[in-house]
């Protein structure tokens, strides 16, 4: 089974995780935008290849899970960071408000349907998580998930961290390879983000009066980070707080910790029985032989 890569960021599985303590933007000395793109560019091409190689193995599947609050940049870094990667081998998915079907299921339904098969990388824009997260900040939404009564405020959350883990582990015994990104933007960074969409106006359609809405509930949301990321970060399904206030930086440590822990798997093009291989020796002979 799969286990979590070192990273400066890596949010550790004994539960001490503390939001206020994690960094919003890049360490002292940190390589700057120039040398940021440059080694994203190297990464992407690392990528590429393990991406092929993934596929051709077919032995493991690649589930990347990506939450933040919004203006984060998830969108843009699930871009960069796949940028030159096959699109035959790679899904995404994006998870907004429940549809009346999704609703008549369980919460963890309308994602296990999009998993990726096996020798594919599946992207996840935010997740299941959200029903931790956006549901946790506004429980009024519980009311309309069709829940057996009584709903208990004090154990439905810890319930759901439960089943989470356990689907999480699921997966991972069974060749899913989940890393999981919150990209840790700044509240002051957010402002300044979209402060940008109202005043640039090829930006303004990125902009909605929801999200500064959700700004004010910023705490509340940071609570339930802290809380999930200390209740679901474990070696087989590890979360990385991302620095998010310097895109060119997020993307690139993005990046990085996507091609080692693929490297880590030790990945390698199916080799041939000697059967298999005296059928190709016979199809070489067959083509050869043929009159032009």
């Amino acid at each position: 089974m799969f286990k979590a890569v070192e990273s400066p960021y890596l949010v550790g599985s004994d539960g001490s995780f503390e939001v206020a303590a994690a960094p919003t933007a890049p360490p002292e000395g940190a390589p700057g935008k120039k040398e940021c793109k440059k080694r994203l560019s190297a990464l992407n091409d690392e990528l590429r290849d393990l991406q092929r190689t993934l596929y051709a193995r077919d032995h493991h599947a690649v589930l990347l899970v990506f939450q933040a609050m919004d203006a984060a940049g998830k969108d843009s870094t699930i871009r960069s960071v796949m940028s030159g990667v096959n699109p035959a081998g790679c899904q995404v998915y994006s998870f907004k408000k429940p549809s009346a079907e999704e609703i008549d299921h369980d919460f963890l339904w309308r994602t296990a349907r999009n998993l990726p098969e096996r020798g594919r990388i599946g992207i996840f824009n935010r997740s299941y998580y959200e029903e931790v997260l956006v549901v946790k900040v506004h429980p009024e939404i519980l009311t309309y998930q069709r829940l057996p009564d009584p709903i208990d405020p004090e154990t439905v959350w810890q319930h759901r961290y439960e089943s989470i883990a356990d689907h999480e582990k699921h997966l991972a015994r069974n060749g899913t390879v989940i890393l999981k990104f919150w990209l840790n933007v700044s509240k002051e960074e957010q402002k300044n983000r979209f402060l940008s969409r109202i005043d640039e106006p090829h930006k303004n359609w990125k902009f909605s009066s929801s999200d500064v809405r959700e700004r004010g509930f910023w705490d509340d949301y940071m609570v339930a980070y802290q809380d999930a990321l200390r209740a679901t970060s474990r070696s087989w399904a590890p979360w990385d707080a991302i620095p998010a206030d310097n895109k060119p930086f997020m993307r690139m440590i993005v990046a990085q910790i996507i091609v080692d822990s693929l490297k880590s798997l030790g990945l390698h093009y199916p080799e041939l029985g000697d059967e298999e291989r005296a059928k190709l020796d016979q199809m070489r002979q067959q083509l050869t032989s043929e009159e032009n």
